[in-house]
């Protein structure tokens, strides 16, 4: 789940991204400020909208993707059931930018460029497709998660990229934003003694 808020660009409104979905097969309903968006097959929720949010939750200054909480999910909650919605929103609260360990790199079966990574970020391997020309197995990397929100605004999705699944990114430090990032294309490399699964700090 992603919440974002931009009152000049979208008004005093508050998205709340759950799932994606084409546009060709969602629905919506409106309740008092919210409006529910839904699959219209499946009935899953993709996500809400909540509008004259400012009244319900405090946001100051946000203007873009806004730091989830145990207590920001438990206020939206709250507006929700006062608004006729029984659904109960539940955050993953993980931090979404980890340290990884690349354990095994392979060629992609149908892409010349592509490598296809196991990436070691401590609770889980993760299988990663990367188009780096530098990623190579034994290195410490930035792993954007599921769920993740690059500096530009991408949302880190699930994918199939040629026929194969990946699960996450691996990060150059131009993707990340970092202050004088080569313009050479390349995920970043951390130190040998980066932990395995812990936070990486921007």
């Amino acid at each position: 789940m992603n919440i974002f808020y931009n009152k000049e660009g979208v008004g005093d409104t508050l998205l709340i991204n759950i799932a994606s979905a084409d546009q060709e097969s969602i629905s919506h309903e409106k309740h008092g400020d919210v409006v529910r968006i839904f699959h219209e097959q499946t009935k899953e929720t993709v996500g809400y909208n909540l509008f004259q949010a400012s009244k319900y939750v405090e946001l100051g200054n946000v203007n873009g993707q806004v730091e989830l909480s145990e207590e920001l999910v438990e206020q939206i909650n709250t507006v929700l059931q006062a608004n006729d919605f029984t659904e109960k929103l539940v955050a993953d609260l993980s931090p979404k930018f980890v340290v990884g360990l690349v354990k095994e790199k392979e060629k992609h079966p149908n892409a010349d460029k592509l490598s296809v990574c196991k990436v070691d970020i401590g609770a889980e391997t993760l299988q990663i497709v990367c188009g780096a020309p530098n990623v190579e197995a034994g290195q410490k990397v930035v792993v954007a998660k599921i769920g993740a929100v690059m500096p530009s605004g991408l949302v880190i999705k699930p994918a199939e990229l040629r026929g194969v699944a990946s699960s996450g990114m691996l990060c150059s430090a131009r993707e990340l934003e970092l202050p004088n990032a080569p313009q050479v294309k390349g995920i970043l490399v951390l130190a040998d003694d980066a932990p395995i699964g812990q936070p990486f700090q921007f």
